[in-house]
């Protein structure tokens, strides 16, 4: 299987005991994981924890995976999980791949000039509602991050996954529709709208209650009236 002669990692076959021996081998300053796919049987592998920062830090899409001093084989990442509180890596999956047949992959979407969007200098607020999109590409062709140029984003609007422009031979597979950041008002002039409207409603309904009121007393007025006639005329 072809390499990428890029980024190297060196990692050790272990046999998995559960999570127990997975906490002693974290103590040790190493990271428990499995590669799979390539059409063979997973494989548990333990990594030092220093030498996979540097090989994340600096390896695009695929790395060059070299267990127990074999060929190296290239491989993607498939999943990492990382501590809640101190975000050291805990555990991660690896995925075999041929340089020469697509993968799905997950890609970063990057948001570029929000603090020059006259939306936001207006006090707008720019959320951004999706953060990653399934792609498909070889995998030496997986980009890091897809960017996108929100600075002409007014208040009121919506970006879509189908403004996103990917890199050549890459393919965008997830929902055109699906939104990727919004520029709406400031929440104070929500709040104020919203203090309006209830101010209209309840005005609107005070007049309501007080036109009630009045024809209920006009409509009342003539039947005392009239029953006095018709007492005063027996």
């Amino acid at each position: 299987m072809a390499t990428t002669q890029g980024t190297q990692l060196a990692v050790e076959s272990r046999v998995p005991d559960g999570s127990r021996a997975a906490r002693r081998l974290r103590r040790t300053g190493k990271v428990p994981g499995v590669v799979y796919g390539g059409g063979e049987e997973p494989l548990a592998f333990e990594v030092d924890a220093r030498e996979l920062r540097l090989a994340l830090a600096h390896a695009g899409a695929v790395i060059d995976l070299k267990i127990d001093g074999a060929a190296a084989s290239p491989v993607v990442l498939k999943e990492l999980i990382r501590h809640p509180v101190t975000g050291a890596t805990t555990h991660l999956d690896l995925l075999r791949v041929r340089l020469d047949k697509p993968i799905h992959a997950t890609v970063i979407v990057e948001l570029e000039g929000a603090e020059d969007a006259p939306g936001a200098k207006e006090g707008g607020v720019l959320e951004q509602v999706t953060r990653e999109v399934e792609i498909e590409a070889l995998p030496t062709d997986i980009p890091d991050t897809i960017r996108h140029d929100v600075s002409a984003m007014v208040i009121g609007d919506t970006v879509t996954v189908e403004a996103l422009s990917s890199p050549s031979g890459v393919t965008i597979l997830t929902d055109p529709e699906a939104v990727i950041a919004t520029l709406t008002p400031p929440r104070l002039q929500i709040e104020e709208e919203e203090i309006e409207e209830e101010t209209e409603l309840v005005g609107e309904g005070e007049e309501g209650a007080e036109a009630a009121e009045e024809g209920a007393a006009e409509g009342g007025q003539p039947s005392e009236e009239s029953g006095g006639e018709g007492e005063g005329g027996e």
